[in-house]
């Protein structure tokens, strides 16, 4: 029998396993759970993914694309006149303003990196990515705060189930822009 060409199916396992991800979290992905999910033979899954950690680091590079496309399309990075601050605290606003399980499932993939050390390099990649579109607007170390910071919101509005105060995230974005006065020693 002729072997079928199917050019998209490395793609829908992938994004077959972002969804067996978002309804039973990490510890539910399989390769013959993301076969089904994907309607396709499990030797497809291991053909395109050896290991579960590979499927889970392209699974992590797809979700990390999204943010960063909006970060890039924005064109505030570009513009020297943009509030930075005010411009971070409504991207993210627009990506709680999305579906949930969605940023729950991103988190949970990239949180997976505690565990998997497969997965850290990828984490870190997303990392550096989102501080470098900043650096265009200030310098590394702030660029890296602020990504820290960003994380931080997000992982407290995700695990409180609280909701996203975009008012105060510019407040804390912008006092890591603000200039400091010099300090005059231990208080």
């Amino acid at each position: 029998m002729a072997r079928r060409y199917d050019p998209e199916r490395r793609q829908r396992i992938i994004d077959a396993a972002i969804r067996v991800v978002g309804v039973k979290g990490i510890g539910g992905l399989s390769h013959r759970s993301v076969a089904a999910e994907a309607d396709v033979p499990l030797g497809s899954t291991t053909y395109h993914f050896k290991t579960l950690d590979e499927l889970m680091v392209a699974a992590l590079r797809q979700s990390n694309e999204g943010f960063a496309k909006v970060m890039e399309a924005g064109g505030a990075f570009e513009d020297p006149r943009a509030d930075i601050a005010g411009e971070l605290a409504r991207l993210l606003g627009e990506w709680f303003a999305g579906e949930r399980a969605g940023l729950e499932l991103e988190y949970e993939l990239y949180l997976a990196a505690l565990r998997r050390p497969a997965l850290r390099p990828v984490a870190a990649e997303w990392c550096a990515g989102i501080a470098e579109l900043v650096e265009r607007r200030t310098d590394p170390v702030t660029a890296r705060a602020l990504v820290a910071l960003m994380d931080g919101i997000s992982l407290q509005v995700l695990l409180t189930g609280g909701e996203y105060d975009e008012e105060c995230a510019r407040e804390m974005l912008g006092r890591l822009l603000a200039p400091s006065a010099p300090s005059n020693g231990p208080r």
